[in-house]
């Protein structure tokens, strides 16, 4: 048996539960998300993108890489793929060509009514209390936010 007095005892660590509770998350989202025919990534970005079309707005692909927290390397293979079903299109700009915007399709959008109800779905399937979950997530961001504007240590 682990000594949970120990540093180094998986249980006492942050990240393997912050993992751990990933992982089960998102293996909560899979079924829900196949009936959209959509992977947990791809559902990220197009719930960013349909935030920026209800704003009316363009969205470049660094900013969306941002949002996400995604390089392009991981999101281009992303943004081809859901281009391929005809979500989503992007656009080189006439005047930087370095600069590719990216919106949701009349079909991406569309696919936005079907997904309204999956976060009321996930939560129901949780059997966690609403008010635990908004206060979970309000630390998670704290702690990340926190994270993102401190150097790491011994650099």
């Amino acid at each position: 048996m682990g000594n949970t007095d120990d540093i180094l005892a998986l249980d006492n660590q942050v990240c393997f539960a912050l993992y751990a509770a990933n992982r089960a998350v998102t293996a909560r989202y899979r079924p829900l998300l196949t009936e959209l025919g959509l992977t947990y990534p791809q559902y990220l970005v197009m719930l960013v993108l349909w935030e920026a079309a209800a704003a009316d707005e363009s969205m470049r692909v660094s900013r969306l890489g941002e949002r996400l927290r995604l390089d392009s390397g991981t999101l281009t293979p992303l943004l081809k793929r859901l281009e391929e079903r005809g979500l989503v299109s992007r656009q080189r700009s006439a005047e930087d060509e370095r600069v590719v915007t990216v919106a949701a399709t009349a079909a991406g959008l569309a696919l936005r009514e079907q997904a309204r109800s999956i976060p009321g779905r996930l939560l129901c399937s949780t059997g966690v209390a609403p008010d635990r979950l908004a206060a979970l997530r309000d630390e998670l961001r704290s702690v990340l936010a926190q994270l993102e504007n401190q150097a790491p240590s011994g650099q």
